[in-house]
């Protein structure tokens, strides 16, 4: 059988079609491929089958790229971090918006909501109409906040079910954004996921200069917020724990698995009745 290399049936100045072979393509064992493309026809020498290589593998780097940040765990990434961003720029206006416009109205509140308050109003003079105007563009920041927020809840329960389940949707999401993928959640143990986003705190332990870290992002989850403190790592275990097994689930099988949210209720409710004992 005469050996065959990525050039075979691809046209040479299809640079797309090549770099998909290269990705794609496969040889039981080593060959003189130079010598083969030009026997083959696809090269006139060397020098033309290595600069058809070199293009055909950085269009297929690109294609691989591309295919990558299409995949649904990379765009909830995207979502969550925009989500931040959002918060982040929409709480800075409004401060400022509101300090504005309590300097010339009454009655102002604070925050978004009190931007999205000030925004409904008619403006009487000048300095009225910019500080309107800027409460209007926070309560859009808001507002495309709460968008991105529900886009994060309808998809995570799609890219990690049991994760969703477990973490809720906008945790989950969060998680494998700060890991940079579910693949990368999934592969992590139960205890780096326990500090995923205590990392400055993690930082200063290693230093010297802190405390071990009990929990990062799953903070926010009730079952470590809502426990006693001295149980608190407890729980921070316990619910790293699940996530972990829930994350490579999702990762490498994909089914829902409802056992994995009555087992951790039970850790909890055990870990909480330590502290009333």
């Amino acid at each position: 059988m005469t050996a065959q290399g990525w050039f075979a049936g691809v046209d040479p100045d299809d640079a797309a079609a090549a770099g998909d072979a290269v990705r794609t393509g496969r040889a039981n064992a080593p060959e003189d491929w130079p010598a083969l493309a030009v026997e083959a026809g696809a090269a006139d020498d060397e020098d033309e089958y290595y600069a058809l290589l070199h293009e055909a593998t950085l269009a297929g780097t690109r294609a691989a790229v591309r295919e990558r940040e299409s995949a649904d765990d990379q765009q909830l990434i995207h979502a969550v971090r925009a989500m931040g961003d959002l918060a982040e720029a929409a709480n800075e206006l409004a401060e400022r918006g509101t300090e504005w416009a309590g300097s010339v109205l009454d009655d102002v509140g604070s925050g978004v909501d009190g931007a999205r308050e000030v925004a409904s109003r008619d403006p009487a003079t000048p300095s009225e109409r910019q500080a309107i105007s800027l409460c209007r563009r926070a309560a859009d920041l808001g507002d495309e906040r709460d968008a991105v927020r529900s886009y994060v809840e309808q998809q995570a329960p799609a890219v990690a079910p049991n994760l969703s389940m477990l973490a809720g949707p906008v945790l989950a999401a969060r998680l494998i954004a700060l890991a940079g993928g579910l693949g990368e959640l999934a592969k992590q143990p139960s205890g780096t996921l326990q500090v995923l986003g205590a990392e400055d705190a993690l930082f200063a332990h290693l230093r010297g200069h802190a405390p071990s870290p009990k929990h990062g992002a799953i903070y926010t989850h009730e079952y470590v917020r809502g426990t006693h403190p001295s149980e608190r790592g407890s729980a921070a275990r316990a619910l790293a724990g699940k996530l972990t097994i829930a994350a490579r689930i999702d990762h490498y099988a994909g089914d829902r698995r409802p056992d994995l949210q009555a087992d951790l209720d039970e850790r909890i409710e055990r870990i909480r009745a330590r502290d009333s004992s």
